[in-house]
């Protein structure tokens, strides 16, 4: 088989790795800013479910909390499993994972901000909500981009792990024709996809880092 038609073959496979990479970042971003509140709350309940969640999510393989979601539901209730579920199954573990990171992100990133912003914001006039969404939520992204440089990087690769519960993203695909043609030429057309991939999203990250370096 001709490169060109195993990079056709391995076509539909990147448009999955991309969604599953623009869907997790989707997902987890925001819920990554509600479970640093949760953090960060000072009801001891919530802290203390916050808390748990996110060391386990931190603690355990993303490819066990991909199986745990997949076929949880079958194991634990008795719901059948379609395949369709499986698509759905990777979305909701790479978000729950990543939001866990994005999480202890943010509350680095706020936490490190100067209490005296807050104090200002509080003698000008500004509510509780404005004063974090206009004032300090800015700031902590310009400070945590670094850190959401490496963790999006990270997702990059880890959007293989869909692997395990055969979704067929590119990695599924190219280990599949790597069998079938009794070649290395799959896995090696999908390595120069995802630094390719890699390196467009470190650029596209810099651009960001830069645009946000106002003050220099």
């Amino acid at each position: 088989m001709s490169l060109q038609m195993i990079i056709a073959q391995l076509g539909q496979g990147m448009m999955t790795t991309i969604s599953i990479f623009l869907l997790t970042l989707l997902f987890s971003l925001p819920l990554g800013l509600i479970v640093a509140f949760g953090r960060m709350s000072k009801n001891k309940i919530i802290q203390g479910i916050v808390r748990v969640y996110i060391s386990i999510m931190r603690g355990t393989p993303l490819m066990l909390q991909l199986l745990v979601v997949y076929f949880g539901p079958y194991y634990l209730f008795g719901i059948s499993i379609s395949s369709a579920y499986r698509g759905y199954a990777v979305i909701i573990a790479f978000a729950l994972n990543y939001a866990a990171y994005f999480a202890e992100i943010y509350r680095s990133g706020i936490a490190s901000m100067p209490k005296g912003q807050y104090e200002a914001a509080k003698v000008l006039g500004y509510t509780k909500f404005q004063t974090f969404f206009k004032i300090i939520l800015p700031q902590v992204i310009k400070r945590i981009l670094p850190s959401v440089t490496n963790e999006v990087i990270t997702l990059v690769k880890d959007t293989s792990l869909a692997f395990s519960i055969a979704y067929a993203e590119m990695f599924t695909q190219a280990k599949a024709l790597a069998a079938s043609q009794k070649s290395m030429v799959p896995f090696i057309a999908a390595a120069v996809f995802y630094y390719v991939f890699n390196a467009v999203v470190a650029a596209i990250m810099n651009v960001v880092e830069k645009k946000m370096n106002y003050y220099q």
